[in-house]
């Protein structure tokens, strides 16, 4: 990873008629940008200004944040809508509020909250609307909650808004022991739900602990082996594969059933359009809703409904509650796969790439991860 540090410059505020926050050029923030498509040694590692917040923003001061299936994507330039280069990406982070804008409760100064930010949490110091802001409970670790921020808003909504599981049912996962797939099957074990999940064997262990039946998916007839275990059909199919397997995950369905598609991780390191995959698997989605055959499709879109914005960050309060509840009580294991400091994120990228973890790569600050902390898939040297 390469490092710059800007010309320092006095950061600016979007207030002008009252007085702004204090921030001094000497708060600098260390931040990883993603200059354009490159191998993951190509991130940089840049030091500039800490920002101002404007009316209605709070500056937070990142305790984590993380690397997701997004950010894998947006490195290839594969992300649907992904911004132009150059810019910071992270997914989602955790923070202390630092600093508060007008317009914002000075007393949120010191208070932990999560955030989904789609770009710019990979920040020591990351500026975000107030009104996004979710409480973090006191009894929960800051790389715990991460773990659970977009991986538990989007496990959530799939299970309760989308497919609307009940006791009793049966489920498969793809990816069992991901980020989103550790998430869908604590939550819906507690919801007394039957999960298949497909995951390698050395994650089969794990896998049985939290409940699941677990199927190799390397199997060469997974999907007859996950037929085999469910023959009379399953309530819901959760695929963040999609390509081609995506029609013998719908063919899982029983009557009334559900597929969420939520990705397209078999065309990560494809050729060509980044869009066209997707625009493939929705035409599909359609046209397999539009089938007198009793059973759905959807694609899973997190930022569906944003442009309804109080409604939009009322639902997400509420479904990361119900999910950071369930983690204070002890009910959701936190799956932190590693812990690896901002400043080496090409190390977190490549570990989370590298098909050999389960759960998530948290990024923390640079000075609290201790030698050794950061597992062999990892190149513990800065590239």
């Amino acid at each position: 990873m390469r490092e710059t540090h800007a010309a320092e410059h006095q950061p600016t505020s979007t207030a002008t008629t009252e007085t702004a926050p204090v921030t001094t050029a000497t708060t600098i923030t260390t931040e990883i940008v993603l200059p354009g498509v490159v191998e993951v040694d190509g991130l940089e590692v840049r030091h500039v200004a800490a920002p101002t917040p404007g009316r209605g923003e709070v500056l937070l001061a990142m305790e984590a944040t993380g690397v997701s299936f997004a950010e894998q994507q947006m490195r290839r330039g594969k992300y649907y809508d992904q911004p132009p280069f150059p810019f910071v990406p992270g997914y989602d982070l955790v923070g202390r509020v630092a600093t508060t804008g007008p317009g914002v409760d000075p007393a949120l100064a010191g208070r932990r909250f999560a955030a989904l930010t789609k770009t710019g949490g990979w920040a020591s110091h990351v500026v975000v609307a107030a009104a996004d802001l979710v409480e973090v409970p006191d009894s929960v670790s800051s790389a715990d909650a991460e773990t659970l921020v977009v991986n538990g808003i989007t496990a959530w909504q799939m299970l309760h808004r989308t497919a609307k599981v009940e006791a009793g049912d049966t489920i498969v996962v793809l990816g069992a022991n991901g980020g989103v797939g550790s998430a869908l099957v604590q939550l819906a074990r507690i919801a007394e739900v039957r999960v298949i999940g497909t995951a390698s064997r050395r994650h089969h262990d794990k896998l049985r602990e939290l409940g699941v039946t677990p199927v190799d998916y390397r199997d060469p007839d997974l999907y007859g082996r996950l037929r085999g275990l469910a023959p009379n059909g399953v309530r819901a199919v959760f695929d963040h594969v999609g390509g081609e397997g995506v029609v013998d995950s719908f063919r899982l369905l029983a009557p009334g059933g559900t597929l969420v598609s939520y990705g397209t991780a078999s065309t990560r390191d494809a050729a060509g359009s980044s869009k066209a995959p997707v625009l493939k698997l929705f035409a599909r989605l359609a046209m397999w809703n539009a089938m007198p055959n009793s059973r759905h499709a959807h694609f899973f879109n997190i930022w569906a409904g944003k442009r309804r914005a109080a409604a939009f960050r009322e639902r997400l309060r509420t479904d990361l509650g119900q999910v950071f509840t369930l983690l204070a009580e002890g009910r959701i294991r936190p799956q932190v796969a590693a812990r690896v400091p901002l400043s080496r994120a090409a190390d977190a990228m490549r570990l989370a790439e590298s098909g050999t973890v389960a759960g998530k790569v948290v990024l923390v600050p640079d000075n609290e991860v201790l030698e050794g902390e950061v597992p062999d898939g990892g190149r513990t040297s800065e590239a």
